[in-house]
């Protein structure tokens, strides 16, 4: 017999909602808050019992899940005017699944620990169309048994559980990870602009990329958008500008030099301060073709660009 359970879901975002509805459609009872009234009402629709306040979300909940955009609105959340670690049970488990910064997660980590809560720190690798899937990989440090008994919930939406180790683990590997994706992008955007100045045709190099030794899963994803000029965001460049930040502070802390970090930063500056923060974050590829002199190739979504 299959044990339910019921949850909670705090912050139903573009990824947070599709995580919550995978979640709900698996049989488990999902409450969910969000400040957001559209993004409540499409929780609605999507079987989650959404409430007007966080107390009433989280009340009786053995898991309570997270999904916000930055430290400040963890922080708020947790530890400030949001209260949430107050208002949860002891006993219970606080799943964190954000790209946030170590400190901020260690904040949360001690307050969680005097009020007797478990705390994951379960930040996800993947977009929105993976939460859909319920493909996303999860990164996870805390207690390992607290995950071993969060993990038939957590399957609802991550293909993977990745345990890391006790404390800030997971949060080392997913900045690490999306240093990684970040610099991947710098590299793509300077190998098509010179295959294009090397008259190669837009769509041979990108199938040849794609079945190349480097055509990994986030440059084989990318492909079918970039084939269209198809810059629409699943995760901005602002976005990216803002883990960037962390990665830096993390690396720097930690003693490690980040050279390839600091000039993407400087990479999506450039993007943020030129009107394209909001466009995906490979429009690298865009960015560099106007430092090359080379004009937009005009199809889909990208013929406004110059």
């Amino acid at each position: 017999m299959t044990t339910t359970h019921k949850v909670a879901w705090v912050g139903l975002g573009k990824l947070g909602l599709p995580m919550a509805a995978r979640i709900a459609g698996a049989g488990h009872t999902v409450h969910g808050f969000d400040l957001s009234a559209e993004r409540m009402a499409l929780a609605e629709q999507a079987g989650i019992v959404v409430h007007e306040d966080l107390a009433s979300a989280v009340d009786g909940c053995s898991l309570v899940l997270v999904s916000i955009p930055d430290d400040r609105a963890l922080l708020g959340l947790c530890l400030g005017a949001g209260e949430l670690i107050a208002h949860m049970a002891p006993g219970a488990t606080l799943i964190e699944t954000s790209t946030v910064s170590i400190e901020a997660s260690a904040q949360v980590a001690r307050a969680a620990e005097e009020h007797g809560i478990a705390y994951l720190r379960s930040p996800v690798s993947g977009n929105p169309v993976a939460a859909e899937a319920g493909t996303l990989s999860a990164m996870v440090s805390g207690p390992q048994e607290a995950l071993e008994a969060a993990v038939p919930v957590m399957q609802s939406f991550t293909k993977a559980q990745y345990w890391l180790g006790d404390e800030e683990q997971g949060r080392y590997a997913k900045l690490a990870i999306n240093l990684m994706i970040a610099v991947s992008a710098g590299m793509l955007g300077e190998a098509l602009a010179m295959a294009r100045k090397g008259n190669i045709e837009w769509d041979s190099m990108l199938e040849l990329v794609a079945d190349s030794a480097v055509g990994s899963p986030m440059v084989q994803y990318k492909v079918p958008p970039l084939r269209d000029r198809d810059f629409t965001s699943t995760f901005s460049a602002a976005q990216m500008a803002k883990d960037l930040d962390l990665i830096l502070g993390c690396a720097h802390g930690a003693g490690v030099p980040v050279p390839l970090a600091a000039q993407m930063r400087e990479a999506y500056t450039s993007l943020i301060g030129t009107g394209y923060g909001e466009d995906d974050y490979i429009a690298t590829v865009h960015h560099t073709e106007r430092l090359s002199g080379l004009s937009a190739i005009e199809r889909g979504a990208d013929t406004r660009r110059g």
